[in-house]
């Protein structure tokens, strides 16, 4: 997959079939989008992403959190066989964009677009002025077709990044599998942490996400580990937040006990995939209350593994 970033000034080589979107989450809705544009590759079109490099919401003051990440959406595009990623600028200048301007420069000219595929809440453009409709008033002048794709309804209610990031907040894992179609996940490099949990004879990992990452309740939860995106994959129970019990830090971080794992971690890099919520994060009396709980949780965790 070819990356642009860091610049308004690119030319496709090739005629593409070309998604807009933020993509934050990549849930089911937007990989039956991102289908119909790969579908298009059979037509000898590049299939291209057109998204930005910062989050909207955050850069007109609104939601700073992502679902995904960059790193995360970029593995995550490469593995659904998109060709070319655009990561587009967004600054002052290029919000300001009217969405005529944006579609003769950029998918006209510089994308050679000749198929667009959107969802009915597509905006761009100055203002969010840019919709489908207006993309479907340009296509006979300059030579593309659209395709309108529908939202996808999961339990009765169509799936958006806005409610999938409701789910995350609640701690609901189940739902968000549900719209995601997959786990919710945290990935990074296992940091060395103080060890506790090895003196409680019950090691753990501890991973630090990215800070835009958005993260369930701080609590426990029934999980799976991935190592390095490999198929060996490893039941556990993570602690999400600041281990209050033994720790004054505020950095939120996730620490798993992995079950029938033995070795080293450290400095391996390792996917978190978060299957249900167990309790809240709590602070308690004593080193002693505290591993008891975890043995506990451990416990739980292996009878529903």
């Amino acid at each position: 997959m070819k990356i642009i970033e860091g610049t308004t000034d690119f030319a496709l080589p090739e005629k593409s079939a070309v998604a807009i979107g933020k993509f934050d989450g990549i849930h089911l809705g937007h990989q039956k989008l991102l289908s119909q544009l790969t579908a298009q590759k059979a037509q000898g079109l590049l299939a291209t992403v057109f998204t930005f490099d910062t989050q909207a919401s955050a850069f007109f003051g609104g939601e700073e959190k992502e679902l995904t990440t960059k790193a995360e959406k970029r593995a995550a595009f490469e593995q659904l066989g998109i060709d070319v990623l655009i990561e587009f600028p967004l600054n002052s200048k290029t919000a300001a964009t009217a969405p005529e301007i944006f579609v003769e420069s950029y998918l006209a000219k510089r994308m050679r677009a000749a198929y667009i595929c959107a969802g009915p809440d597509l905006s761009f453009g100055k203002g969010g002025a840019g919709d489908f409709n207006l993309l479907s008033r340009y296509a006979d002048r300059f030579g593309y077709c659209t395709e309108l794709i529908e939202k996808v309804r999961v339990d009765g209610e169509e799936v958006s990044s806005t409610r999938v990031r409701e789910a995350v907040r609640l701690g609901n894992m189940e739902e968000v599998r549900r719209m995601l179609g997959r786990a919710y996940s945290a990935e990074g490099i296992v940091e060395h942490g103080k060890k506790l949990g090895r003196t409680l004879g019950m090691p753990t990992a501890n991973l630090m996400p990215e800070e835009d990452k958005l993260l369930p309740p701080n609590g426990v939860y029934h999980t799976q580990v991935r190592f390095g995106g490999t198929e060996c994959v490893y039941r556990g129970i993570s602690n999400v937040g600041c281990k209050p019990t033994v720790s004054e830090e505020n950095r939120l971080g996730i620490e798993t006990y992995l079950y029938d794992f033995a070795g080293d971690l450290y400095g391996r890099e390792i996917t978190v995939e978060f299957l249900s919520f167990r309790r809240p994060e709590q602070k308690f009396d004593s080193i002693e209350a505290l591993r008891r709980q975890i043995a506990a949780d451990i416990a739980a965790g292996r009878e529903d593994s």
